[in-house]
């Protein structure tokens, strides 16, 4: 799979995840949850989307940085 069609794929994937999330929530306030409680919930579902969504940025910027060769391999 092209790199280009990955990070689609895998920005898809993230996005559908916070839209389950939300769906999540509304469903838990339609059963007569707390907003607090939801709010809770939905603050402690997004935090590993979060850290996935930044490893991922920061593999993006370390695979455009240009690597220099040490001068001891020239």
């Amino acid at each position: 799979m092209p790199i280009n069609s990955t990070k689609a794929a895998i920005t898809f994937l993230l996005i559908l995840q916070t839209m389950l999330i939300g769906v999540n929530a509304e469903n838990r306030r339609q059963q007569g949850d707390s907003l607090i409680k939801v709010l809770i919930s939905m603050i402690n579902q997004y935090i590993p989307v979060l850290k996935q969504a930044s490893s991922l940025q920061e593999k993006q910027k370390k695979s455009l940085l240009p690597t220099y060769r040490r001068s001891e391999d020239k």
